[in-house]
């Protein structure tokens, strides 16, 4: 007998965690459970360009750190090529451009050690600004956000970013900049996500 699917119903849904870190970024959370952690390598040794760090917080709507987040990476390298099939032209060996990081337990400080990417072609022929692509998933949550990081040092490229000048309001376009930092050995890139409320990060539909 055929089955009727008018009488299935949607199951339920819930959110990611509270141990989420345990099962998709376990070395970062103490358990040695896997010789190699997927994702944890973005760059590799062998990567060309401008080495940076990433770091910043995940902030809910009270303005308080969230502690128990997951976050995953995807960037071009320095030429603008993502470690894809698809991308027109190849990356250097050892190159994943991805990766995944937790926030810290006690202080919810994430970051990354990487290569600044360079510009991505777009749609239409058009070109994007440098940017990291990030995927957030933590207690809470019940679907994974989508965003984007821009680097508020690269003005022109990202006026004329197509995704970028898609968002109308200036004021909201500046929730996607990180903010560069020269006082230490190498760069580090300051970004912050807010999850909602006043400044709440903007988040894509995809």
């Amino acid at each position: 007998m055929p089955l009727e699917l008018d009488y299935l119903v949607e199951s339920a849904s819930q959110t990611a965690g509270p141990y989420v870190h345990i099962g998709l970024a376990p070395g970062a959370a103490g358990f040695d459970i896997y010789d190699r952690e997927l994702g944890f390598d973005i760059t590799g040794p062998n990567a060309k360009g401008e080495r940076i760090r990433v770091e910043g917080l995940v902030i809910d709507g009270t303005g308080s750190p969230v502690k128990d987040v997951l976050l995953e990476i995807w960037q071009a390298n320095a030429d603008g090529i993502y470690a894809h099939p698809e991308s027109a032209g190849e990356v250097e060996e050892g190159f994943r451009g991805w990766g995944r990081v937790i926030t810290d337990f006690e202080t919810g400080l994430w970051g990354f050690d990487t290569v600044k990417p360079g510009p991505t072609p777009g749609r239409n022929g058009q070109t994007q600004a440098p940017h990291l692509n990030i995927w957030i998933v933590a207690r809470g949550i019940n679907i994974g956000l989508n965003t984007r990081m821009y680097f508020a040092d690269e003005e022109a490229a990202n006026a004329a970013d197509p995704v970028y000048n898609m968002i109308e309001w200036e004021n909201r376009r500046a929730t996607l900049l990180a903010q560069r930092d020269d006082s230490g050995d190498i760069p580090v890139y300051r970004f912050e996500i807010r999850l909602q409320g006043e400044g709440e990060t903007v988040f894509f539909d995809i």
